[in-house]
């Protein structure tokens, strides 16, 4: 199983990034793709997750109403729009995937059972 992130960079305060989360290997139709952020000394946190199938969405409360995710056009692509971006989201941008987004479950990092090897998004003040 692959996961291949991009579309991290540089932003300024209030500004806009699109991540993109390309999985491929998986023999099953149906899982939970989730982002994932970890700041320099920081552990790593669960931003958010969709279902591949049903697409509920689940998000961390501080980037509630800036940040979307969903399916991409092409199959087993997803995507994470941030927008009106902090500094405080500066961090290493990880996709992951689970057998599903558990509503009590899909932020914690051991769920996940295959990671993308991240990139990197920085917020300018």
């Amino acid at each position: 199983v692959q996961l291949v992130e991009s579309g991290g960079g540089l932003a300024q305060f209030g500004g806009s990034l699109r991540l993109s989360c390309v999985v491929s290997g998986l023999r099953f139709d149906d899982y939970g793709i989730g982002w994932f952020r970890q700041a320099p000394g920081k552990e790593r946190e669960g931003v958010s997750c969709i279902g591949s199938s049903d697409g509920v969405t689940y998000y961390v409360d501080p980037v509630k109403g800036r940040f979307t995710i969903s399916r991409g056009d092409a199959k087993n692509t997803f995507t994470l729009q941030m927008n009106s971006l902090k500094p405080e989201d500066t961090a290493q941008y990880y996709c992951a995937v689970a057998a599903f987004c558990g509503v009590s479950s899909w932020s914690r990092p051991a769920n996940m059972h295959h990671w993308g090897k991240g990139i990197l998004v920085t917020v300018s003040s």
